[in-house]
């Protein structure tokens, strides 16, 4: 895929933003692999610098920024309030809203499942359902940590992905009732859990495609 400018003009819509997250999937998959690679050769930062194309880290320059734009994917944390200060306001921003909530709730509830029967950390869509619950909050927590003008595509964006966690772990959650890992009491509760999330989901994301049309109009309007 060729570089995506995050930087070019205008303002980008959900699809704009779905291609730059994917192009950053594929940069941080690149990176991790390299990293794996080269782990123990003494000029591993030199190689790894230059297969990833970050030229001015050869003479010399610190290259940690470009690791943590590749493994942070909140981008809207550039305000310019200093540490504390822009970490309480985005804590502000989405931990107290409901939907946020009942994607946290229901990563602590699967905690507890594990908890109670020890052997799901070992089944495959257990992990897959856990892993990907846990995908879902963190996608929330990046849509709803702002709502600027600038921003609306980039919120929609991070809400399909969170909409996509939540449906591979439903599926997740399918298969243990069907493999008898879970009783159907617990399947009852976690579907609901889930459904609560995906529901709420496309709520959003519908309320959202609608503030954008009223803000942009519906031309050129992909949705």
């Amino acid at each position: 895929m060729p570089d995506f400018d995050r930087d070019r003009e205008g303002i980008w819509d959900e699809y704009d933003w779905e291609r730059f997250l994917q192009q950053q999937d594929q940069r941080t998959e690149k990176y991790m692999e390299l990293l794996e690679k080269y782990i123990d050769d003494p000029e591993r930062d030199e190689i790894i610098a230059r297969e990833m194309g970050w030229t001015q880290t050869l003479s010399g320059s610190d290259w940690s920024a470009e690791v943590d734009s590749l493994l942070n994917e909140d981008w809207r944390s550039d305000d310019d309030d200093p540490g504390d200060v822009a970490d309480q306001k985005l804590t502000e921003r989405f931990e107290d809203h409901t939907l946020y909530r009942a994607a946290f709730g229901l990563t602590v509830w699967i905690d507890k499942l594990f908890d109670q029967n020890g052997a799901l950390q070992n089944e495959p869509a257990a992990i897959k359902l856990a892993t990907h619950a846990a995908l879902a909050s963190a996608k929330l927590a990046a849509a709803l940590s702002d709502d600027d003008v600038e921003e609306l595509g980039m919120t929609i964006a991070y809400l399909k992905r969170a909409l996509k966690a939540i449906t591979v772990s439903l599926d997740s959650a399918a298969k243990l009732l069907s493999e008898k890992r879970i009783v159907a009491k617990q399947y009852s509760i976690l579907q609901e859990r889930l459904f609560q999330v995906r529901d709420g989901i496309i709520t959003l994301m519908g309320e959202y495609r609608g503030e954008w049309r009223r803000r942009f109009g519906s031309e050129g309007y992909r949705g």
